[in-house]
């Protein structure tokens, strides 16, 4: 049966096309995600991008190094589980509560803070004098009055107290909306708040995930501005008779300048609970033994309380249960060391910006490199950016975000891989289910690791051409049982598509009786004239042992007649969008066809023609005449393998490793 003089084909007419498209749908799909997330991440107030910085930071604040005990500037008295034991349950007397007042007096501290709120009168004495104070408050008075001292004030919406108001002038107006604000205040006594030197708010506002992790520096309170209670001893250690807010937003304390920011309070790096111990100092302890005041002369001394019976206990990122004058101590530490940091408003936009460029970084990178080197490269940038954010922390006082830009970015990131994964994964089936019967293992594995080898598009190279034909196949055909001539053909072609992809070539397509076959596409083959024929010969053995079946008998299968030639040939995917064909074209496809047709004037089998001849050890070929193709002009010489010119039994070689 004659064949066209047609190039090769995937059976199946499957598009092998990866440069059609290549990123359009994984890149899409990464947009998608980055663009949910980013939109739900930046809005404004976003309670997950407050949790996530809020918490990073935390980890962040812990692990930076804080004061020394050499340099403690701050103590605390504890009212403690021991001292209650020992002096009394709470609430004291305002007497007994004095008496502490003056042994902290007595080791002349700089500043000595009550983180008490000492509202009404004294309930345990009776009132005495013109102006009928109860006699501990009197005491209690006294004994403020002799010593820098400050006390604490809460906001309370209902409260019409007017505690004296420390000055706290501006320089331009506060730029501070999210400020802390009541329209009363809970304030002590009022014969207590004259004989202070300062007064401070107490409020400590837990953030929405439970912690507290911020103490006010000023509120607005009664419709006054007030300072909180560690600004308020910072103030009276330092001798300032009033607090500044200077044009940029800073507030001064004496010399100490803290930066306000939008809500007016200091984000707290809150030490470890193993230093509780070191700045404490139990109040029973200073009560029985007045030369342990000694320990106090010179700090900022905060009077408190780490017993749950008063109701001090607060959550923060170093414990559940922490005291609030612990809270208050790391803040008055703080503005002492200028370990203030914070965020100014334009930080906000840094960090969209940031999160948007990784996220671009991602997509890009997630298309273009291969997915290790992809991982690699997107955790390298999204490191650079936590490490600076980290870093501006102690060197810039500025606090970042960490891992908010670059959670955001991973996450569109990857998406983005994973859908690239998927389309590869896809792409790499169809490659496998298209090619598995028509190549070798070797080269499916390589086609499938690296769809990007083979360039279907069209190229020039080298083949080495392979076209079958079985003799008589028309005349048997019309005598043959159709069920049978099928059954035949099956076991023919699966035979003869085995035997080309276990020699390296790559199964065309099947037309009619022929097989079309090619070597060194789409991926380069070493030797590939020689395994062609090695090819042709195990060829014609398994079709000659299919021939002497019991079904080839019957129907009377004729021999197998082949024809082989190297040249350069058009190769690469040719057809419309509902067909596509991995074709070669070129006249060594033609004249490989031409010589499995010249096999009936030769009286020969593999029929091989000079360009493979020229590539081949010449003691493997021998000459069996010359002749003129159809539709060429030129006569050439026309060879077969030395094997069967010698009248051998044609044997399967195998393919060299």
């Amino acid at each position: 049966m004659t064949k066209p003089a047609a190039g090769a084909q995937r059976a199946g007419g499957a598009r092998l096309n990866f440069g059609r498209g290549d990123g359009a749908r994984p890149a899409l799909l990464g947009a998608a995600v980055f663009a949910l997330l980013f939109a739900f991440w930046a809005w404004p107030g976003s309670p997950a991008r407050t949790a996530t910085r809020e918490r990073t930071l935390d980890a962040l604040l812990a692990w930076l190094p804080g004061p020394s005990a050499a340099d403690a500037s701050v103590a605390i008295v504890d009212i403690d589980r021991d001292t209650l034991d020992r002096i009394g349950p709470w609430p004291w007397p305002r007497a007994q509560l004095a008496a502490l007042v003056e042994a902290v007096a007595a080791g002349k501290p700089a500043a000595l803070a009550l983180d008490i709120l000492l509202a009404g009168p004294d309930r345990f004495s009776a009132p005495s004098g013109p102006h009928g104070v109860h006699a501990g408050d009197s005491r209690l008075a006294a004994a403020l009055a002799a010593a820098p001292s400050v006390l604490g004030f809460g906001l309370d919406a209902a409260g019409a107290a007017e505690p004296p108001i420390v000055p706290v002038l501006l320089a331009a107006p506060l730029a501070a909306p999210g400020i802390w604000q009541a329209r009363g205040l809970a304030a002590p006594a009022a014969a207590l708040a004259t004989a202070a030197q300062g007064l401070g708010a107490l409020a400590l506002a837990a953030d929405g995930d439970g912690p507290i992790r911020r103490v006010p520096l000023l509120v607005l309170a009664g419709g006054a501005l007030r300072p909180g209670l560690a600004v308020e001893a910072v103030r009276v250690a330092q001798q300032a008779g009033s607090l500044l807010v200077e044009a940029d937003g800073r507030l001064l304390a004496g010399a100490v300048s803290v930066p306000l920011g939008r809500d007016a309070a200091l984000r707290l790096a809150q030490p470890a609970t193993g230093s509780w111990a070191a700045r404490s100092l139990p109040a029973w302890r200073l009560l029985d033994d007045a030369g342990t005041a000694e320990r106090l002369a010179g700090r900022i001394v905060l009077v408190g309380s780490s017993a749950p019976e008063l109701g001090g206990l607060r959550a923060t990122p170093a414990a559940r249960l922490t005291p609030s004058v612990q809270v208050q101590a790391a803040a008055v530490d703080a503005l002492l060391r200028g370990a203030t940091a914070w965020r100014p408003n334009w930080l906000h936009v840094a960090e969209d910006v940031a999160a948007a460029l990784l996220g671009l970084l991602g997509l890009g990178l997630a298309l273009r490199l291969r997915p290790w080197a992809a991982m690699a490269a997107m955790g390298a940038a999204c490191l650079l950016w936590a490490g600076g954010a980290a870093a501006s922390v102690p060197a810039l006082a500025l606090l970042p975000d960490p891992a908010g830009p670059p959670l955001i970015a991973l996450a569109g990131f990857a998406a983005a891989l994973l859908a690239r994964f998927a389309r590869d994964e896809l792409a790499a089936r169809r490659l496998r289910a298209s090619f598995e019967q028509h190549l070798a293992p070797g080269v499916v594995a390589r086609l499938v690791a690296d769809p990007r080898a083979v360039r279907l598009r069209g190229e020039t190279r080298e083949i080495t051409a392979l076209f079958t034909d079985i003799e008589g196949f028309t005349a048997m055909t019309e005598r043959a049982d159709p069920a049978e001539l099928v059954e035949l053909l099956d076991r023919y072609f699966d035979l003869a598509a085995r035997v080309v992809t276990e020699h390296g070539g790559m199964v065309g397509k099947f037309v009619g009786d022929a097989v079309h076959g090619i070597f060194n596409a789409p991926l380069d083959l070493p030797g590939h004239p020689r395994r062609a024929v090695d090819c042709a010969l195990s060829l014609l053995r398994e079709t000659e042992a299919l021939r002497g079946s019991d079904l080839g008998r019957r129907l009377g299968l004729g021999r197998t007649r082949i024809g082989i030639e190297t040249g350069a040939a058009i190769v690469g995917d040719v057809g419309g969008n509902r067909k596509l064909d991995y074709t070669a074209y070129g006249n060594a496809v033609n004249t490989a066809a031409r010589l499995e047709e010249a096999n009936k004037r030769l009286g020969s089998s593999i029929c091989i023609g000079p360009g493979t001849a020229a590539l081949l050890d010449p003691a493997t070929v021998r000459e069996i005449g010359t002749l003129t193709l159809r539709g060429q002009s030129q006569e050439i010489r026309v060879f077969t393998p030395a094997a069967l010119a010698a009248g051998a039994t044609p044997g399967s070689s195998a393919p060299p490793p």
